[in-house]
């Protein structure tokens, strides 16, 4: 038997998943539990739950890590709940005063989030020269008299050069002292608007990270357990806890990165398309080279633009809960009262799998009267889901499709478009296992010469890896084994000179602990 266990567990919109592993990542136990309307109540049932399914009692103590993903800063935004007041400081004038910070966010958040704005005299230009001298006394004023709980500063092209931002952070930490600051070249990519955004989302967030913090902590207390405590983050990696404190916008869409990231470990497979089935949606993703495919397009939570990196994800609503016959509703956690099969009398695609033979869940046959209707909608389920396939899959047809999640039993032993379909143990908690198994890491994106003083440029490259690197190191990575496993770049167009926008990802294992 190891000498250390770690908790993995995922917050979903109907349940929270749980499983241990040991080090040598073998599934000792797992669980599943409603997710309880405040989270927390629903994360602690979880770990009680799989904490009481360990082979042997004295086991638990030796649980050393929990990695937690979790919907809390995705609920807060979309509820407008327990936000924290933002200042936010734009440095761009005067090139970008004609369209001020927070433009085109919804009013209510706005209202919700915004203590104040300014724009002040500063940013760069794409090659990292000023657009104007930064505005010291402007930001003194401004941070002077705007009461906030966090401040966020966002410069024009902050991700070619930092310096203004980092100086900002100095003013602000001589002028008023300890105040939680987000700046935006840590948090987004290119694109100031989109980064600015995510940016003061960020700062929004750091009250509802120090909550969960200290809700999960005080479960673990509990029970008695001293862990260190990792949240998934968005790409299928994780972060140290006091990472995820100054980070907490990164959290955001880590449920789809771990159920990608378990799939890949639990069906050996690295390329793959997954669909992950549950109560109420079925998320489909592509794994390329054992991470989660990452969107392209802007990604917009809660109404608002931001341009930080998400899975490529597509969501379809199908799911054990879906209601047969009805516009897409789910009966969500209800399942157990509600479906034919639990006694229930509301007719779901839980039954219509039953019916079809895919499944044996439940306590009770699906009454005979049921079975033509059921049929149907089973076909029609086919269907979206092999639209969804092809949709995702962008004209490859030779990869497989894995299976997981607690309604993956709802789809067809054979979908078109995908090689064949893989359904692995464990399946139905792959979100848990994918963020129990997942690695650290740290990414940084920024803008090199595209040719020329080629010491010049292979310096900058190595800087942005040395960036990178020691970023996954702050993210809880084992600095003896952290790679770069992700280097593009990608040309910059209408330039004086010729260059490229960087982005380098490092990752590495969390350090093996003694017992």
């Amino acid at each position: 038997m190891s000498i250390t266990l770690r908790v993995g567990i995922d917050v979903g919109g109907t349940n929270t998943d749980a499983v241990v592993l040991d080090d040598d990542d073998r599934v000792l136990a797992a669980a599943k539990r409603p997710t309880s309307a405040d989270v927390t109540e629903g994360l602690r049932a979880a770990l009680d739950a799989v904490l009481a399914e360990l082979p042997e009692p004295h086991l638990e103590k030796r649980v050393k890590r929990v990695m937690l993903g979790t919907t809390h800063a995705t609920n807060a935004i979309l509820e407008r709940r327990a936000l924290g007041r933002v200042a936010v400081l734009r440095l761009g004038a005067p090139a970008t005063t004609s369209v001020p910070p927070l433009s085109e966010w919804p009013d209510d958040l706005r209202d919700t989030v915004a203590a104040g704005t300014a724009i002040v005299r500063g940013g760069h230009f794409v090659d990292g020269r000023e657009i104007a001298p930064l505005d010291v006394d402007a930001v003194r004023k401004f941070v002077a008299t705007t009461p906030a709980d966090a401040i966020a500063v966002t410069g024009v092209f902050s991700p070619a050069s930092a310096d203004q931002e980092n100086r900002i952070a100095e003013i602000i930490r001589a002028e008023i002292g300890d105040v939680p600051v987000s700046l935006s070249h840590e948090i987004g990519s290119l694109g100031l608007l989109e980064r600015e955004n995510a940016t003061v989302l960020n700062a929004a967030l750091y009250g509802v990270a120090r909550d969960v913090t200290a809700a999960l902590r005080e479960a673990l207390e509990a029970r008695g357990l001293e862990v260190e405590t990792y949240f998934a983050q968005n790409d299928g990696t994780l972060m140290a806890v006091d990472y995820a404190a100054r980070y907490p916008v990164l959290t955001i869409g880590s449920g789809p990165a771990n159920s990608l990231r378990g799939a890949a470990y639990l069906s050996g497979v690295t390329d793959a398309i997954v669909a992950d089935v549950g109560g109420t949606s079925t998320d489909l993703g592509v794994l390329v080279g054992g991470f989660p495919r990452e969107s392209a397009a802007a990604v917009e939570i809660g109404g608002v633009a931001t341009n930080f990196r998400m899975p490529d994800i597509l969501s379809i609503a199908l799911g054990g809960g879906t209601i047969v016959g009805a516009e897409p509703r789910s009966v969500g956690y209800r399942i157990g009262t509600e479906a034919l099969v639990f006694g229930g009398t509301t007719p779901t695609m839980t039954d219509a799998a039953v019916a079809a033979g895919r499944g044996t869940v439940g306590t009770r046959p699906v009454p005979e009267e049921w079975h033509e209707r059921l049929a149907g909608a089973v076909r029609a389920a086919d269907e979206a889901v092999a639209d969804a396939v092809d949709r995702v899959a962008l004209g490859r047809a030779d990869r497989p499709l894995v299976a997981v999640g607690g309604g993956a039993f709802l789809l067809a032993d054979q979908v078109p478009g995908a090689r064949e379909v893989i359904r692995p143990a464990h399946a139905e908690v792959a979100n848990a296992v994918g963020a129990a198994i997942a690695l650290a890491s740290g990414r940084i994106e920024t803008i090199v010469p595209a040719s020329g003083g080629g010491s010049s440029r292979a310096r900058l490259i190595d800087n942005a890896k040395e960036e990178a690197a020691a970023r996954a190191v702050a993210a809880g990575a084992d600095p003896a084994t952290v790679q770069i496993v992700e280097l593009s770049e990608i040309p910059l167009s209408y330039l004086s000179e010729p260059a490229v926008r960087l982005h380098v990802k490092a990752a590495g294992p969390l350090a093996r602990q003694a017992g």
